[in-house]
């Protein structure tokens, strides 16, 4: 099933706050999960989503939504919730155990590209020529920007270059499952169901590898916390509405935003070095991104 969607403007509200808020969350997770800051992955995704998903299923009660659903629609949430975060979100965690976060960021910005193949299989249709051109100048964007960092050496083995391979996969395909099957669902509804389907295989996965148990440092919590309320309650809110209303290509640049995002934020708040590799990146990415939003209007001239 080929979408019909079209940019409008709700719609890239909900992107921005993607843009926005994703941007930081690598680091976030980073500080988290690394070295004797007490969290281990699974456990740290497992109390993150389910105590958001508890808080956004109560919201959408307090708020009248719909939340008794159909048994498709919590098999079909249930599946994408997995995908996305025990396979996409967890395999991020436990790999920025072992990886440097820039590395992690440049491999998760390759998830628009594992989009676009997945769609034209699924479309039996090859992707034009257009979002092609587009997604390879993001991309290599995300390559310059991270280059004075990957240049210097990353920490990373190659299980966690695999992980983060399988998490930008797992949440390419979660996404594309979601944008095309679920649009039905109130947005708040499905990123709660998704978020406590998602907890419940953290904690399997916590439980079957032995995870000893939390004891945050008070950095630790600090991060947990903004990755509650920001990044599940708030932008991954935002990501499941902008799926719902915008192109999955559209939405997907968000891979390619967030790197930027994170680099900018880097020099507002703690003063880092802009470069001319910085600049040069972040325009490639710009540019790619600009592509992507003109090959979807080029696409509904037609």
């Amino acid at each position: 099933m080929t979408s019909e969607k079209q940019v409008t403007w709700q719609g890239l509200l909900n992107l921005f706050v993607v843009y926005l808020v994703w941007g930081s969350t690598y680091l976030a997770i980073r500080v988290a999960v690394r070295p004797n800051a007490g969290f281990p992955p699974f456990a740290l995704g497992a109390m993150r989503v389910l105590i958001a998903g508890a808080a956004m299923l109560l919201w959408a009660r307090w708020s009248g939504g719909r939340i008794r659903l159909a048994r498709r629609e919590v098999v079909l949430l249930a599946a994408s919730g997995l995908l996305l975060w025990l396979g996409g979100n967890g395999m991020v965690n436990w790999a920025e155990q072992r990886a440097d976060s820039s590395l992690a960021a440049l491999m998760i910005g390759a998830t628009p590209i594992w989009v676009a193949i997945t769609e034209a299989i699924l479309d039996r249709k090859p992707p034009s020529w257009r979002l092609v051109a587009a997604l390879v100048v993001g991309f290599a964007g995300i390559v310059v920007l991270s280059w004075p960092v990957l240049r210097s050496g990353v920490r990373a083995d190659f299980f966690a270059v695999l992980a983060l391979l399988f998490a930008g996969l797992s949440w390419g395909w979660g996404s594309i499952l979601q944008s095309r099957r679920l649009a039905e669902v109130q947005p708040l509804v499905s990123a709660g169901v998704q978020h406590l389907a998602g907890g419940a295989g953290f904690v399997l996965v916590s439980l079957l590898s032995g995870e000893a148990l939390p004891a945050p440092t008070p950095a630790a919590w600090v991060a947990w916390g903004y990755l509650v309320v920001f990044g599940s309650l708030l932008a991954f809110t935002a990501y499941v509405r902008a799926l719902q209303i915008l192109p999955t290509p559209v939405v997907m640049t968000y891979s390619y935003v967030n790197p930027v995002i994170a680099v900018f934020l880097g020099w507002l708040i703690l003063s880092e070095p802009i470069t001319a590799w910085t600049l040069s990146g972040a325009g490639l990415v710009l540019l790619g991104v600009a592509g992507v939003f003109h090959e979807r209007r080029q696409t509904h001239r037609v």
